[in-house]
């Protein structure tokens, strides 16, 4: 670690000893001026007046200034991410971690990581590479659509918009005391009392990942209110002494700062099934939302008997909900354990295959499917309405790819819980990545904007404008998709998704394919290690017919796909394989095909007619081209990008100047703009445009 200050050769010793002491306990956020006066021997009043002689800092900016110094030697390692890392330094909330940061350094952690620290006095030159494990995620993330949870909470602008009538964010419940296992007690507490006003069809409520922001946010009641666009705000804090349990509450109206209702409510640790229920009532009960005796029902179950298996599963929760690689690893150890000491504990088991799916969603090679399976039946098989149950059934069935059965598990978990952020998330990439269907993506995009509302962080309201770009783009709204890539660009200028995808949005407008390889390679040259990048180089080259280009655009990009093993953009393969035949490279072009016709054979999604086509096409078998096109020309709700470039793909020059196809795709437009028009109404008698 470092420091810019320069004490006095005297007091050396005594600011090395401080800074020692900060560092053992850098992971631990409840360390603070009390605790770091007691590590020195000296009173609170001695030491801040020491520090503030030598440092010009209060005690408490001191330590954060460190915590932050060691961030930015961990940063510029590369090794770990930036929530890791602010875990690591002892902030609970990356976003606070993030802005803490920018206020030190004048950039963000993000381009740290980039190695693109931007500071108003310094900009330095972009790095020219990055480590190989990074794009091996970043790769696989965009082949796979897996954007659930883990990774992707957003934050839309929503100025001009009056909060609904019964729309409420749960703020962090503050820990109160200095036990660390307090603190999952309490997030437990929040998270439990959260779901059971989820739970109300009646109210709106603003998922967990969103209000995390405001933890350590001081700002004001009627401005948070605003950021989240809820008329009601809950505060809280508690803390659990020996077997007591203490929780005061405050129920805010958001915009006023007028205090509603407050209660301190003390159970025994015991009933603290008990005390969620009574809390989530209370709150329904003062902002008059309507709860049906079903929704009474779910409220009023308690997930296990054993409280020290609960306790267990909290702590596990909280790893679960950070994330990482490391994190979801010790989440199952807590969620086993619990498991252990309540074998009926469906949550658990729930929790511990949706764990292993994260772990695996990502890898070309699944390790974890056996257990994904056995502890979503066992979960399922102890409470098969529990929506947690529901989702991890779903997911063990798109685990084996098989869609068609994890859709009606989704379906019933949104039906039973119509406000978890995380159901509709998952609906919204089901709908786009893994069963396309335009309408549903939208409205499920639409949807989840108003629920997972998270912190003004420039990357995550970024890429919320990405996700409702892309949203609208798939169904033919090209304003609307270029309105809100702009805002992706503005947000984040080193979106580099977000500058692709602009250049495809403009190519929608303007019908411009050199304009558009021109913003493609521009992005290239950003960043030369991006994978999806240079696939999309090498595609745009591939259309404009100048196949030496984008035969060494591709050549790079399926050399590093085989070489890192990974399983991404398999839909690509018939023109990539088109590329290496006509360069003359038939060994990998057939290698190249035949794989593209069992991705084909084994596809699930309404594309599967169309790979089928396009695989014909490329063998010179016209019949069996056009039979399939025609077949696809039947279904509803294709992306529009199916339109923009079926007709100048090299791979249907054997069969484009017959005269069923230009039927076929006449057919295909007329259906596409009526099925855009009905979507626009729909979307609109939803409330959602």
């Amino acid at each position: 670690m470092h420091s810019d200050q320069d004490p006095q050769p005297l007091e050396n010793d005594f600011i090395r000893k401080v800074m020692e002491v900060i560092g053992d306990h850098l992971n631990d956020e409840q360390f603070g001026v009390s605790e770091l006066a007691q590590s020195m021997g000296m009173s609170r009043s001695n030491l801040l007046r020491k520090i503030k002689k030598i440092s010009g800092l209060s005690v408490s900016q001191f330590i954060r200034k460190q915590r932050l110094e060691y961030a930015m030697d961990l940063l510029k390692e590369k090794f770990l991410s930036v929530s890791e890392i602010s875990y690591r330094v002892g902030f609970s909330s990356p976003s606070y971690f993030i802005k803490c940061f920018h206020e030190l350094y004048g950039y963000s952690p993000g381009e740290v990581v980039k190695g693109e620290p931007v500071s108003s006095d310094d900009r330095q030159k972009k790095e020219g590479k990055t480590q190989k494990s990074r794009w091996i995620i970043v790769a696989a993330l965009m082949a796979s659509a897996v954007l659930i949870a883990l990774f992707l909470y957003f934050k839309p602008t929503r100025s001009g918009q009056e909060p609904s009538e019964k729309s409420i964010a749960v703020l962090p419940f503050l820990n109160d005391s200095h036990d660390s296992l307090n603190v999952h007690i309490m997030n437990g507490l929040m998270e439990s009392v959260l779901t059971n006003l989820q739970q109300i069809e009646d109210l709106r409520v603003i998922s967990r990942t969103s209000v995390e922001q405001y933890r350590n946010n001081p700002k004001l009641m009627s401005e948070i209110g605003q950021e989240l666009n809820v008329r009601y705000l809950v505060e809280g804090s508690g803390q659990k002494i020996g077997e007591q349990m203490v929780l005061h509450l405050q129920l805010i109206e958001a915009a006023t700062d007028r205090h509603i209702w407050a209660k301190k409510y003390e159970k025994n640790a015991s009933d603290i099934f008990s005390l969620q229920r009574e809390v989530a009532r209370d709150i329904a009960h003062h902002i008059e939302a309507v709860i049906t005796p079903e929704e009474a029902a779910r409220i009023d179950k308690n997930p296990t008997e054993n409280i020290e298996a609960y306790e267990l599963f909290l702590v596990g929760l909280d790893l679960l909900h950070n994330g990482t690689h490391e994190d979801l690893v010790q989440a199952i150890v807590y969620f086993k354990k619990a498991i252990t000491l309540d074998v009926s504990f469906a949550r658990a088991y729930a929790d511990v295959s949706i764990a292993y799916y994260f772990l695996d969603a990502l890898q070309k090679d699944k390790q974890h499917t056996n257990e994904i399976v056995t502890y979503a039946d066992q979960a399922f098989l102890i409470d098969p309405v529990l929506p947690q149950s529901l989702i991890a059934k779903a997911l063990a069935y798109m685990q084996h790819d098989n869609y068609e059965m994890a859709l009606p598990y989704l379906e019933k978990a949104h039906a039973i819980h119509p406000n978890s952020a995380l159901i509709i998330n998952i609906l919204s990439d089901f709908y786009t990545s893994y069963s396309p269907n335009t309408e549903k993506y939208l409205e499920y995009a639409l949807k989840g904007v108003r629920l997972d509302i998270s912190s003004h962080d420039s990357t995550t309201a970024s890429f919320i404008y990405l996700h409702i770009s892309n949203a609208f783009i798939q169904t033919g709204f090209v304003d609307e998709a270029l309105y809100y890539i702009d805002q992706s660009i503005a947000y984040d200028p080193h979106n580099l998704f977000a500058a692709y995808v602009q250049a495809f949005i403009l190519y929608a407008r303007d019908r411009d394919l050199e304009q558009t390889r021109d913003l493609l390679m521009a992005v290239m040259r950003r960043d030369t290690t991006r994978l999806d990048v240079l696939q999309e180089v090498g595609k745009i080259h591939y259309y404009l017919r100048d196949f030496e280009a984008s035969y060494k655009y591709y050549s790079k990009f399926t050399a590093a796909r085989d070489a890192w093993k990974l399983d991404i953009f398999k839909h690509e393969n018939a023109k990539i394989a088109m590329v290496y035949r006509v360069k003359g490279n038939t060994a990998m072009a057939d290698s190249l095909i035949n794989a593209y016709k069992d991705y084909a054979d084994k596809g699930q999604s309404i594309y599967k007619q169309l790979s089928l086509s396009m695989f014909y096409a490329y063998n010179g078998e016209t019949d069996e081209a056009l039979d399939h096109l025609s077949q696809f020309a039947q279904i509803d709700g294709f992306h529009y990008w199916t339109l923009l470039f079926l007709e100048i793909d090299p791979l249907v020059d054997s069969i484009k100047d017959h005269k069923e196809f230009s039927a076929i795709m006449e057919d295909m437009e007329n259906r596409f703009w009526e099925k855009h028009k009905s979507i626009k109404q729909r979307m609109i008698q939803k409330g959602l445009l």
